[in-house]
């Protein structure tokens, strides 16, 4: 939101010179005061920190529920075997998030870099095979290698890893497609490399057939739907 300011213009040299000239500026000066006053500057002003603060939360939206167990996509399996810790849930750590205008700002600048750093690439032109799950340290990578890096990231920067749920959806094309949901006290939050809007799950428009589950290595189903057999979308 952009503001603007009223300046005054010129030096003042309309006004009389000596005692007269002071009289006036000084009643010209506290009828501008005056005025301020009643279009509301009597209230204390609110700073830059208060706003942002107040503005910055998105409203409080609900849980995607989640269901029976779900076997979790191939090449995730392969990725576990590779980085084990990636895999194991620690029930030691809270599985909801508070959201706090910090934890928002955290969650929407990582979101927003990571999609601007890593350029979209298919896994076959990647790494010669149709659904490869790993960190796009080269700065090359499709959805799932996103939203991994996202992970790394947003556990490196102290918030649980065990709510920050791998999940896969078919996408506004009909096909499989990972995204990373961040489960908040103020509902599943979705961070996605096709937008660099951070979305309540209901808004993406996907839908959802299962995530990471946060008791142990199996998954959970979200919506008993179908699910694909890859994630090989940019």
């Amino acid at each position: 939101m952009r503001y603007a300011v009223l300046r005054s213009v010129g030096d003042g040299s309309a006004f009389p010179r000596g005692r007269v000239g002071r009289r006036l500026r000084r009643a010209a000066h506290l009828s501008l005061v005056g005025t301020t006053l009643l279009i509301g500057g009597a209230t204390a002003p609110v700073q830059p920190s208060q706003a942002r603060t107040v503005a910055a939360l998105p409203e409080a939206g609900s849980a995607a529920d989640p269901g029976a167990p779900a076997r979790p996509v191939a090449a995730w399996n392969d990725f576990c075997a590779r980085y084990p810790a990636e895999c194991t849930v620690d029930l030691a750590e809270p599985a909801v998030i508070t959201l706090t205008p910090t934890v928002w700002h955290t969650l929407t600048t990582v979101n927003r870099r990571v999609n601007a750093r890593i350029k979209p690439i298919t896994d076959m032109a990647h790494w010669g095979v149709v659904d490869r799950w790993d960190f796009p340290d080269d700065g090359f990578g499709d959805c799932e290698d996103i939203q991994l890096l996202k992970r790394r990231m947003l556990a490196e920067r102290r918030l649980p890893r065990r709510a920050l749920r791998m999940t896969v959806v078919i996408d506004e094309i009909g096909e499989g497609h990972a995204v990373l949901m961040v489960r908040t006290d103020r509902g599943d939050l979705i961070l996605d490399n096709k937008t660099n809007a951070v979305l309540p799950w209901q808004r993406t428009g996907y839908t959802f057939v299962k995530r990471e589950g946060q008791d142990g290595k199996a998954w959970v189903s979200l919506n008993n739907g179908t699910s694909p057999v890859t994630t090989a979308n940019r």
